[in-house]
């Protein structure tokens, strides 16, 4: 399908609608929609997405600022007349082949007036292409533009449903609002949030990337972190009895075992295929991973430390340690410590960490770690992100149907 965006500028010039445009871009792009994206001012920022400038898009243009300035006073002179129709000219060869078109705010805001009207009159020739309205601001509600706006056209572009146009607003708040402004039923407007890239937010290395990827970690709630290697003495039968256990309060847990088999005893071997057993059993296969097994090279530091900023919860079961680096670890990265109740240990996690006993009931150590995600407000915060949240999410369940709908 092809796609065109629209804005007034694009990456690298900042701003949230710019940011959004590009995530969209991207998307769009990598699930086998042709994109290409039309803005005033811009960068390429991808080699597969194609940026087209169109000069008179751009609201900081200067001609589009003078003439802003007379519609500002509520004049309405030949000069805005001109850009119009230098607009549909620019505009109209780009859009040719467009079976989707994507305006960002651009019927939203009084930023570019003739923009927005040769927008509408080229959708209005043009019926064949779908046009949906992304709307992150709407002026004619946001009492900052109130002194800007005047009755009639062409300010009334701004609040009147376009034939045939698809609304859609960034969040329940602003499509109430389009809702009263354009009389239009709320069921008829379309609530797509925005999101967050964590690969890029947490600047994941590319080996922790396809690690996230391939065993769909982001959807992992809560996801518990076991840095240890594979060794009996590490105890990780007992993560995964209890990781069996907590799966019965919350269904979506996981465990990462990062390390390698322990390299100076033949015996690890053993106990790896023990665990792996251990892991049928408990009906685990989707939700413990050992990186072991996806990679038998020594994992970098800096993809130990990604898997820290990812999880919820450091889960450290040893029945020995003569220091525990771990909890050292956790502590700076801020997660909640489930750990052995050894001296070792305790002599570092003091009072902030939490304690279970050896021969205590997985199922009873289970259910505190679940008492304690269970009140967590940093937690379920986070478990909402990656829910509903992640840009691939939104994409899969918003993105994706509107731009298949008929």
């Amino acid at each position: 399908m092809k796609i065109t965006l629209l804005h007034y500028s694009a990456p690298p010039i900042v701003g949230g609608v710019e940011s959004v445009l590009e995530h969209h871009a991207n998307l769009m792009e990598r699930h086998a929609h042709s994109v290409q994206v039309i803005a005033g001012r811009g960068e390429t920022f991808s080699a597969k997405i194609p940026l087209h400038l169109a000069p008179l898009a751009d609201s900081r243009h200067p001609e589009i600022l003078a003439v802003k300035k007379e519609l500002d006073a509520g004049i309405v002179s030949k000069k805005f007349d001109e850009l119009v129709r230098q607009i549909e000219g620019e505009l109209k060869p780009l859009l040719a082949d467009t079976e989707i078109l994507i305006a960002h705010n651009v019927c939203s805001l009084n930023k570019n007036l003739p923009l927005t009207v040769a927008l509408h009159n080229l959708t209005k020739q043009n019926r064949k292409i779908k046009l949906i309205l992304w709307h992150h601001d709407l002026a004619w509600t946001t009492p900052r533009y109130r002194d800007e706006l005047h009755k009639g056209f062409p300010w009334d572009a701004l609040k009147t449903a376009w034939a045939g146009a698809v609304q859609v607003t960034i969040s329940e708040t602003r499509a109430e609002e389009l809702s009263a402004l354009m009389h239009i039923p709320h069921s008829k407007i379309h609530v797509i949030p925005n999101g967050v890239d964590i690969q890029r937010f947490f600047k994941l290395e590319a080996q922790t990337s396809a690690y996230v990827e391939k065993l769909d970690l982001i959807k992992a709630s809560p996801l518990l972190l076991l840095p240890v290697r594979v060794t009996s003495r590490k105890n990780i039968e007992l993560a995964l009895q209890i990781l069996a256990q907590l799966r019965t309060q919350f269904s979506n847990a996981k465990i990462i075992v990062t390390g390698p088999l322990g390299p100076h005893n033949p015996a690890n071997l053993k106990y790896f295929k023990k665990l792996v057993a251990l892991r049928e059993a408990l009906n685990l296969k989707d939700a413990a991973y050992f990186l072991a097994e996806l990679n038998d090279e020594f994992i970098p530091d800096a993809v130990i430390s990604d898997f820290y900023n990812l999880a919820d919860g450091l889960l450290f079961p040893s029945k020995e340690e003569g220091f525990g680096i771990p909890i050292l670890e956790a502590g700076f990265s801020n997660l909640p410590i489930f750990c052995a109740d050894i001296p070792p240990l305790k002599k570092l996690g003091g009072e902030f960490a939490n304690y279970f006993a050896l021969d205590e009931a997985p199922s009873a150590i289970a259910q505190r770690i679940a008492a304690y995600f269970s009140v967590s407000p940093t937690f379920k915060l986070k478990a909402e992100v990656r829910k509903n949240y992640t840009w691939q999410g939104v994409y899969e369940t918003k993105i994706a149907p509107l731009l298949a709908a008929k």
